[in-house]
């Protein structure tokens, strides 16, 4: 069939504070890490053996995914750094140069190997994707998506001709410069040729330096462009954005945990609701071990993490709370992502607890 690639070395630094503790990939959506949904996404097109390379708090990825089997899959990991005074620090080599060390190590890339960014929410069918790489010859494929054209800026954009071949790229062109409207959505096809072009041992990325290099050696390297959804986690806003979607309904296969016991009110174990005596508007999921006291409120969409504790007269609308974050008798929380340390307005600006602009004090914050 294939096999995987998922990149997952990135500081996430645009995506502080909620990469404070946590690399961008184990950022939770519903309670499961994002990278989670990709693997669920990787196994069920059949593929079975997939590589992670990590860096930045390596140790979190590795703990929660271990060797894969809980998903039928098999999974291995590349650390990307250096040991210096007695010290391992993260080094990471890019996309490329990520992949590139595995293949020196192993041979590991020996058929074809569909790469994803562990940052970003797919519901592409990869088997569909495959088969078109395939039929075309191509040595590399680049997933894309149209934007409006506004938005061209935000994103690498993709020049390719009528039979879908990639003549040139722009990194975040103006508007009025933008020759195509079609972003590369970080999903990639590669064949095991491709990675002899990389140079060993040095830092080199797909988008900048890869791509290029097969455009000007003149390789078979095509854009494919399909319909499905690809949601970017790059900055908190986003972040917001993508819950707030998710909870609508909005993306295919993202189904919500616990047990709906009211239309649009999903709950999971060890926590009891006294609908007569709290105001909820969902869509909305409540966490196990939740404590709501009496005349809360909670306006949908909005997730409510597991141990979390909301006293009395307290209002969340269109919010995330993390587990076991404390809300205050009578404070409102509106478009807002809160910890028990932080809080994010869906701007992305983050105040922390101690902070005089922060709503969320020490003795309320702490579960």
């Amino acid at each position: 069939m294939a096999k995987g690639m998922i990149l997952a070395a990135g500081q996430g630094t645009r995506v502080r504070p909620l990469t404070k503790d946590l690399p961008k990939p184990m950022v939770p959506i519903l309670d499961k890490p994002v990278m989670e949904y990709l693997i669920e996404r990787l196994a069920a097109h059949g593929v079975r053996q997939i590589m992670v390379n990590v860096a930045w708090n390596h140790h979190k990825i590795e703990q929660y995914f271990r060797d894969g089997r809980r998903w039928g899959v098999e999974i291995g990991y590349s650390y990307e750094g250096v040991y210096e005074h007695g010290d391992i620090l993260p080094r990471p080599l890019g996309s490329a140069g990520g992949m590139k060390r595995i293949q020196d190590q192993s041979g590991f890339f020996d058929e074809t190997t569909i790469v994803l960014c562990g940052d970003a929410l797919v519901d592409l069918d990869i088997t569909a994707a495959l088969q078109q790489h395939r039929a075309q010859g191509a040595l590399a494929t680049v997933v894309t998506l149209p934007v409006p054209c506004e938005q061209v800026g935000n994103y690498g954009i993709v020049v390719a001709d009528e039979d879908g071949r990639v003549r040139s790229f722009q990194e975040k062109p103006r508007p009025e410069e933008a020759r195509s409207n079609l972003a590369s959505t970080g999903i990639y096809i590669f064949e095991p040729a491709v990675l002899d072009l990389v140079p060993s041992g040095q830092v080199f990325d797909i988008g900048s330096q890869l791509f290029p290099l097969l455009v000007q050696r003149g390789l078979p390297f095509y854009a494919q462009s399909r319909p499905f959804h690809w949601i970017d986690i790059g900055r908190v806003s986003d972040y917001w954005s993508v819950l707030q979607r998710v909870l609508s309904g909005e993306i295919a296969d993202m189904r919500m945990p616990g047990t709906e016991v009211r239309p649009g009110v999903w709950v999971g174990l060890n926590t009891r609701i006294d609908f007569d005596r709290v105001h909820i508007t969902g869509p909305v999921y409540i966490g196990s071990s939740v404590r709501l006291e009496p005349d809360c409120s909670i306006v949908g969409p909005a997730w409510i993490g597991h141990g979390s504790h909301l006293r009395a007269g307290s209002r969340i609308e269109r919010s995330v709370l993390f587990e076991y974050t404390r809300i205050g008798a009578g404070m409102l929380f509106q478009d807002m992502i809160v910890s028990p340390s932080y809080c994010v307005d869906r701007w992305g600006r983050a105040t922390y607890v101690g902070d005089d602009r922060c709503p969320l004090r020490w003795g309320d914050a702490r579960a």
